[in-house]
């Protein structure tokens, strides 16, 4: 899956033509078998409550039953973020993705009530967002065991970077793992992973699902290759953050993306010449 970039026009308004067109290129070109909509790379700390309910109907609509669309929801405010779960469901959503409730450092009772009252609170699947680097409160071990119990908690976008905690964690839950950083798919595959919720797979995702399949299919010699070619778009992604450099790219494709809203800032010539270099270096 990939986390899609949120389509501005040049005046930074919500841009849904545009965003109709990259789900079906994010889909169709780059076999994606879902995307996630609204989350950390689509801007939606600065995207309204409004964008998100039109951005994710003019997605369900423009990619029918292809892929799945997960609606990122995840606020620090829980009683907020069941109102974005209940809008994601009349939207049309297949699925949640919720994060860390961040900045307030919640202790493990909170965060497992966070999770649990949102799952309680709709009838979709639910994928939690373990990325502490950005929240500031990891899941621990043993509050995802215990969340693993829930029926709608399925899933897992784990950019922890921690593989035996998370290899405990799969070997003790059916929870699904999804690798939240591009460059640990592989290794996180290896643990018991499922795939990637992907960032530079705007660009990489027919080859990283090549990867995938290879792995799942019994042939780690291949998807190791493929793991290595792709190693400097995994990694150049992110020189800047992902979501700049992203939309840097597209607008360098000729994909009507738009500028990122601030506090973001968009790439500089600079910037924009090292991510042509890591796309180049790894066949894109």
């Amino acid at each position: 899956m990939t986390a899609m970039v949120t389509p501005f026009d040049v005046s930074g308004a919500l841009n849904l033509e545009a965003a109709a067109r990259l789900a079906r290129y994010l889909v169709d070109d780059q076999h994606n078998d879902g995307l996630v909509i609204s989350g950390t790379t689509g801007e939606s700390p600065t995207t309204s409550d409004a964008e998100k309910a039109d951005l994710l109907t003019a997605v369900v609509d423009a990619v029918g039953d292809r892929a799945h669309v997960l609606a990122g929801v995840g606020t620090f405010d829980t009683a907020h973020t069941v109102q974005l779960a209940q809008q994601a469901g009349k939207a049309g959503a297949s699925g949640l993705l919720v994060v860390t409730p961040y900045y307030s450092k919640p202790p493990q009772a909170g965060v497992l009530r966070h999770f649990r009252t949102v799952a309680d609170s709709s009838d979709l699947p639910v994928m939690l967002y373990d990325i502490p680097g950005r929240t500031g409160t990891p899941i621990a071990t043993e509050t995802l065991v215990e969340l693993a119990q829930h029926d709608r908690i399925v899933a897992v976008k784990d950019a922890k970077g921690d593989l035996v905690a998370s290899g405990r964690v799969m070997a003790e839950t059916d929870l699904a793992f999804y690798s939240g950083e591009d460059a640990l798919t592989l290794p996180l595959l290896s643990v018991g992973a499922t795939g990637v919720v992907g960032t530079s797979t705007h660009f990489s995702g027919a080859l990283t699902k090549q990867m995938i399949e290879a792995y799942a299919g019994g042939d780690p010699a291949s998807a190791l290759a493929l793991h290595r070619r792709l190693l400097p778009i995994y990694t150049g992604i992110f020189r800047t953050a992902g979501t700049i450099l992203v939309k840097a790219g597209l607008r360098d494709r000729g994909l009507e993306v738009g500028p990122v809203r601030p506090p973001l800032v968009d790439a500089t010539d600079h910037e924009l010449a090292h991510l042509r270099d890591d796309l180049a270096a790894a066949g894109l």
